[in-house]
Parts: structure tokens; C-alpha cells; sequence
């Protein structure tokens, strides 16, 4: 009985003490590293202990060149026509067991089906790649204080940084336009701080006395697995608003039939209606409207209704008093015009 606790006593022991010998980096014992093993032999003649014999045997840890490009986010960035400094942001890892360099392309898909779906129509201007500063600034969003970069040197193991790829946006695109980007990083070796490290070639053959290396990645967006390199893709999706302009008029009295069935003679009052439906995906604010009154009318001081809705085609008189007349202008300013809603500006004139 005692000789089995004891045993099971030893494999708890080992258990624990192989539990405790296991990296906590998930890229593994450092690259280069030299490990060495020695076993010793006791052992007695004629039962007076001899001299203790040992051998040892050593090897070169290799390098697993190993990194994960990733968006960050899982959704689009919501851009509008003309937008400056617009940014997707992603994530670069270094799994590899060896710190690294890694240069950095940003590149745009032409046509297909970009990250967020939608089919790529527009190229952006001004393509760059920023590193998130964590010191300064805003942690996780780009602003002027994040890095411009080209290369990412001397990547520690197992330490992910944020990068955005940054853009300017065409004007006039339509609502829903797309354009898809695609970051690549590819492992470089060697170099100085300050400076981009040199093109990796994985071991060929076998193994080697020396440190050997072995592309350890899996494939990305446009590049293969086991060649390392990593690619990952986001897009950018214009929401911007679509108005459309519809002006109205309708009689309102004449100085013989007042409001009953009036008609367009000298002295009618005319109620013109300036409705600006917004069918796209953003809303538009301070939107300015003006209207000349023709020289033939008279403008009503004290007629203009801003903000107010329509009932069908039908304009409503459920605006609010605003605007300016000077003239011949009548003019206003609508502060918000929601996606999918319509708008309007009234007024009232007397035929001269």
C-alpha cells in the first residue's frame, strides 16, 4: 500500500511539475535558443562506487515565422462624398517565436464583393497606413498623432498592434458606393532598429544543426498559406443623402370668390410649396433653400413656414415661422432632413 501512494504521490509531482515547465507565450520557446539535455549514469563494482558517467546532447531551436492580419470591428466604415482622413482599422499579431519586422501594403480590390458585401465601385485617393500611438492621442482611433508607417520593425512575440489604413473620399459618389482595401504583412528578418529587415526564406530539406526556419501561417485574403505573409480586408460604404426637389403652388383666394372654388386674377393669393425629399441613407443638414418671387407677384410678409410635411403630394401648412425675405428672395434653412423623410418651405404671394 505504501508503494502505491508513493507512485501516485511521483505522477502527481510530475504532472504539477510539467503543468509549471510550460511556456505562457502561445509562440513558444524563443527562436535560437540552444537546449541542452545531460543524462548521468551511477553505478558500483563489487559494491564500491565508481566514477559518474554523463553524456549530453544539444539543439538549436528553429524559428516559426507565424502572424495574423485582422480586421478589427467586423463591420464597415460609413463614409460621405468628399470625406477626408477616413479610416479602417486592423490588427497585426506576431505569433512567430522571434522578433520581427513586417512590411505593410495597403492595396484596393478592383470589382467583386467587398468584406461587408456590396460590389467594390469606387477607388479612394491618398492611400496610407497609420500605427495606433498608445502613448498619446486617441487608443484605437486614428488621429494626427498615430504613426505614418510603411513597416512595422522589430515586432515583439505575441504583441498585437492596431493599424489603420486612412483615405480620402471621392465626391459625388452615390449612396451605397463600396470600395474594398486589403492590408498584407510580410514577416521580414535581421536589420537595425529604424530600418526594414530583410526578405525571409523558410529551410528547405532537413533539418539543420543551425536555427532553420519554417513559415508556420495560414493563407489570407491574397496571399497562400505557409508563406509568410498575411492579408486581411475591410471596406468603406457611402451613406450620403439623395434629395430631390419638388415645387408646388395652389390658389388660395381671389378678391371676388375669396377661398371659394378662387381663381389666378389680379389680388389672388398664391401659396407656393417647396418640398425636398431625402431617399438616401444619410441625413442632410443645413439645408438652405431659395426662392425668387417673380416680378409679377407681391411677396406676403410674414407667410413662410419652414420644416413642415406633406400629406401624400399635398403640402401641409404645419411648418414653423421662419426664414427671410429680401428681395426678390425668399429664403430658409431646414437644419435636418432625415433619411426618408421629406421637408418643405411655404410661402404665400399676391398675383400684381
Amino acid at each position: 500500500m505504501t508503494s502505491k501512494l508513493n507512485t501516485v504521490g511521483f505522477i502527481g509531482l510530475a504532472a504539477i511539475s510539467g503543468f509549471a515547465a510550460t511556456p505562457a507565450l502561445a509562440a513558444g520557446t524563443t527562436a535560437g535558443t540552444t537546449i541542452t539535455n545531460t543524462a548521468t549514469v551511477d553505478y558500483q563494482v563489487g559494491g564500491v562506487a565508481q566514477g559518474q558517467q554523463s553524456a549530453s546532447n544539444n539543439f538549436v531551436v528553429d524559428r516559426k515565422i507565424n502572424l495574423l492580419v485582422e480586421e478589427v470591428g467586423n463591420v464597415t466604415t460609413v463614409v460621405v462624398p468628399g470625406q477626408t482622413n477616413a479610416f479602417t482599422t486592423f490588427q497585426l499579431t506576431n505569433s512567430s517565436n522571434e522578433v520581427l519586422d513586417f512590411a505593410l501594403d495597403a492595396s484596393q480590390i478592383v470589382g467583386g464583393t467587398a468584406a461587408h458585401g456590396g460590389t467594390d465601385t469606387f477607388d479612394l485617393t491618398n492611400v496610407r497606413i497609420y500605427r495606433d500611438n498608445t502613448v498619446t492621442g486617441t487608443v484605437g482611433s486614428w488621429d494626427p498623432g498615430d504613426q505614418l508607417v510603411t513597416y512595422i520593425d522589430e515586432l515583439v512575440v505575441d504583441t498585437a498592434i492596431r493599424l489603420f489604413v486612412v483615405a480620402d473620399v471621392p465626391a459625388g459618389l452615390a449612396n451605397n458606393a463600396v470600395a474594398g482595401v486589403t492590408l498584407r504583412a510580410t514577416a521580414r528578418e535581421g536589420g537595425t532598429a529604424g530600418s526594414l529587415g530583410a526578405a525571409i526564406t523558410q529551410t528547405t530539406g532537413a533539418n539543420t544543426a543551425g536555427k532553420d526556419t519554417v513559415f508556420a501561417d495560414t493563407a489570407g485574403i491574397n496571399d497562400a498559406a505557409r508563406d509568410g505573409a498575411h492579408s486581411a480586408n475591410d471596406d468603406y460604404t457611402v451613406q450620403t443623402a439623395t434629395l430631390t426637389v419638388t415645387k408646388t403652388s395652389r390658389v388660395i383666394s381671389d378678391p371676388f370668390n375669396n377661398t371659394t372654388n378662387p381663381k389666378l386674377i389680379p389680388g389672388a393669393v398664391v401659396e407656393y410649396c417647396i418640398a425636398i425629399a431625402n431617399s438616401g441613407g444619410a441625413a442632410a443638414t443645413s439645408v438652405v433653400i431659395n426662392d425668387p418671387v417673380p416680378g409679377q407677384l407681391t411677396f406676403n410678409a410674414g407667410t413662410i413656414l419652414l420644416n413642415g410635411t406633406v400629406s401624400g403630394t399635398t403640402c401641409n401648412a404645419d411648418g414653423s415661422a421662419g426664414g427671410s425675405y429680401s428681395a426678390p428672395n425668399v429664403s430658409g434653412t431646414i437644419a435636418t432632413i432625415a433619411a426618408g423623410a421629406t421637408r418643405t418651405l411655404v410661402f404665400r404671394a399676391t398675383v400684381n
